[in-house]
């Protein structure tokens, strides 16, 4: 029986979609509802990782020492994994949580961009961490371009790639060729973060399985920016019909979801209108809440900023590009701003 590590990006991806305003404390006993059903690794923290909590991203309830220091408290054996994006959280950062008991970082960069993750790969590498290479809106470049940056990663020591669908723009063979361009180019194993934007995110984890992905990520309730992420107690009992062993308790985690996540979440998880239009053009998850508030802001229609960041292939990160975008809009309309 084939193994699948599942990583839980709930309490990180999650956060996008409350404006990062979990507390510690609802962080930790949703952790630990998490742990004890079997998740191998629980990653934590403001939806852009470490250092996220900014005017530019949003400010998150707490810092992620309180976050972490919360977690750790309340975890007994899944791994804790941190998200870090250079140029928003540095080794600094990374350094100032280490004691909380993180075990993996994964250093996340544009898919182009993997050259810029070097430094913080070899710092995870030297102090005993866990260091993956996450690539983030995949779909953007061809299988090969994604596999040449795969490599570059591993090349400064990762542990393995994980090939992110960060819009949910890809259909299954969009996931499946990536995975095995990455698969024929790296000798670590290989993972896939899929969206739910275009309503494929269960579809394309099981097609990146199928073409050998190793380890994926999903979270309770799809929690997660956009439309989600794949939903992952449903991931959970479609590999157990598959007969892929995940070491989650199904009961358990449907239980978590209906006992500690229905209760904290703001609105069902869904492939709304704006959701929807997110992974039409290909624009990054999680510009969604920030696309509605400027839409209301200039009086514009949400669908309208998203559809054109994706035509302008904005990415994370420029996010005040959104309000720019939102602006153009508003004055094509004729309406002072």
């Amino acid at each position: 029986m084939r193994k699948i590590r599942i990583i839980d990006t709930s309490l990180r991806d999650g956060m996008h979609a409350i404006s990062h305003q979990l507390t510690p404390a609802q962080m930790g006993a949703l952790a630990a509802g998490l742990d004890s059903a079997g998740l191998d690794t629980i990653e934590v923290g403001h939806g852009d990782g470490l250092g996220g909590s900014s005017m530019q991203y949003g400010f998150s309830r707490a810092s992620d020492r309180e976050y972490l220091a919360a977690v750790g408290k309340a975890v007994k054996k899944a791994k804790i994994d941190i998200l870090l994006i250079p140029g928003i959280g540095t080794i600094e950062d990374l350094k100032s949580v280490m004691e909380f008991g993180v075990k993996t970082v994964r250093v996340t960069t544009h898919v182009t961009e993997a050259d810029v993750g070097e430094q913080h790969i070899g710092f995870a590498k030297k102090n005993g961490l866990e260091a993956v290479g996450f690539l983030m809106m995949c779909h953007m470049v061809s299988p090969e371009k994604v596999a040449e940056q795969a490599k570059l990663f591993e090349s400064f020591g990762a542990d393995y790639i994980n090939v992110a669908d960060s819009a949910g723009a890809m259909l299954p063979k969009d996931a499946a060729d990536r995975i095995r361009a990455v698969k024929a180019a790296v000798s670590v194993p290989v993972g896939f973060h899929a969206h739910n934007n275009l309503g494929l995110a269960i579809g394309n984890v099981l097609a990146a399985i199928e073409a050998g992905a190793d380890v994926v990520d999903g979270s309770v309730r799809g929690f997660g920016g956009g439309a989600g992420n794949a939903q992952l107690e449903v991931l959970v009992a479609v590999l157990k019909r598959l007969g892929y062993e995940t070491g989650i308790d199904l009961y358990k985690i449907m239980d978590v979801a209906a006992e500690l996540f229905d209760p904290i979440l703001p609105r069902p998880q869904v492939v709304s209108n704006d959701a929807l239009a997110i992974g039409y053009a290909g624009a990054y998850s999680s510009f969604l809440l920030h696309a509605q508030r400027a839409a209301e802001k200039f009086g514009v229609d949400s669908r309208d900023i998203l559809i054109e960041l994706g035509r302008r292939k904005v990415v994370g990160g420029q996010e005040d590009l959104i309000i720019d975008v939102a602006i153009d809009l508003a004055k094509a309309k004729g309406r002072a701003v």
